[in-house]
């Protein structure tokens, strides 16, 4: 899990506003500073997650003391420290049981995306996962 620096700042009559120096553009904001931590956090990931399917190398992480000296961000409220998953996780083969018909069904709705059935269940769980996450059912 790599760590990086998020940069809480903080107006009056304003909400928490979250930048991280490593990712230009990567920014958010919260009602107030465990609001603001959550929404770091996803926006990081999300920006990451970009980056990869880009082709884009990640930056290493930048050290404290190096942003803390920099003149840019010498009006931070509070820096965060916000760990996101490695960028390859590491794959696991499974062996499940599916229904004949069932199988067919993905086999066949896979093909139609242009995916693996492995990569169109990743997917379908990924989207369930997320769905009820947000609330909403599937």
């Amino acid at each position: 899990m790599a760590n990086y620096i998020a940069i809480v700042h903080k107006d009056p009559n304003s909400d928490f506003g979250v930048s991280f120096p490593d990712f230009s553009g990567c920014i958010t904001a919260g009602s107030n500073i465990d609001e603001a931590k959550d929404m770091a956090q996803d926006a990081l990931i999300l920006h990451i997650q970009g980056m990869l399917e880009d082709g884009e190398k990640l930056p290493a992480p930048s050290k404290l003391e190096e942003i803390m000296a920099d003149p840019d961000f010498a009006d931070a409220t509070a820096f965060l420290v916000v760990g996101v998953p490695d960028a390859k996780p590491r794959t696991i083969r499974v062996n499940i049981t599916v229904p004949e018909m069932t199988l067919k069904q993905i086999d066949t709705a896979a093909k139609k995306r242009g995916m693996s059935r492995s990569s169109f269940l990743v997917h379908a769980a990924q989207n369930a996962i997320q769905s009820n996450q947000l609330g909403t059912s599937l």
